[in-house]
């Protein structure tokens, strides 16, 4: 049995990229880690050209993308969210994934997991709910394409504006839209999932729960 982690998060080695990676070498499984990055594809055109081949008529990488997802037996996904959403590049790569359901359901029954690394804190998600977001897009692309979701990792991430030169003097800093006006670079720090003891648990928790979603198949 194998397990397919993606990552569309365009950090190296991203607090994104190393939970998945956690997800997938706790479940025992034989994994694969993709990084979105690395793959060239173009949204759905939504034209219905793959409803008799299960194929898209775009001829790029969303074909690959879409052939490892179809070959693995549980997928995890992870994503990150500008704007309080999911990136667009990870909402991209689920939509290319329509050509897997006419008359199959290729992902029907798959073991599925949400990772979603979000700048704003907790206690800010009631004026900016972005990890409800991200977890949401792909918590419901789980169930509309029939898989066994079984859960997500929810992650602080960072705003980008912890590395940019310009913060102190920006009047568009996301550090002090989210931590307010006095906030700096300094007193925000640098979130890293490993510090984060909760977020470790659970993605150890999901990785032994998706193992064991497939042992009772």
């Amino acid at each position: 049995m194998k397990i397919l982690g993606v990552s569309g998060s365009p950090i190296e080695n991203s607090n994104t990229d190393r939970i998945v990676k956690t997800i997938l070498e706790a479940s025992g499984l034989e994994g694969e880690f993709i990084k979105l990055t690395d793959f060239v594809y173009a949204p759905c055109k939504a034209c219905l050209g793959c409803r008799k081949t299960n194929e898209c008529e775009v001829r790029d990488d969303g074909i690959v993308l879409a052939e490892k997802v179809k070959k693995a037996d549980a997928v995890v996904i992870g994503g990150f969210t500008p704007y309080s959403s999911l990136d667009s590049r990870t909402k991209a790569f689920m939509e290319r994934l329509y050509p897997l359901r006419h008359n199959h359901g290729y992902l029907q029954g798959k073991p599925g997991v949400a990772v979603v690394t979000s700048a704003v804190p907790c206690e800010r998600q009631e004026a900016m709910p972005a990890l409800e977001m991200g977890v949401n897009a792909i918590k419901f692309f789980m169930m509309e394409e029939g898989m066994n979701y079984l859960g997500a990792v929810e992650c602080l991430g960072n705003v980008p504006c912890v590395k940019c030169e310009n913060n102190r003097d920006c009047k568009m800093s996301g550090i002090k839209m989210i931590y307010g006006e006095e906030a700096t670079p300094e007193s925000v720090g640098i979130n890293t999932f490993e510090d984060q003891y909760e977020v470790i648990d659970k993605a150890y928790r999901l990785g032994e729960k998706v193992a064991d979603a497939l042992i009772k198949n």
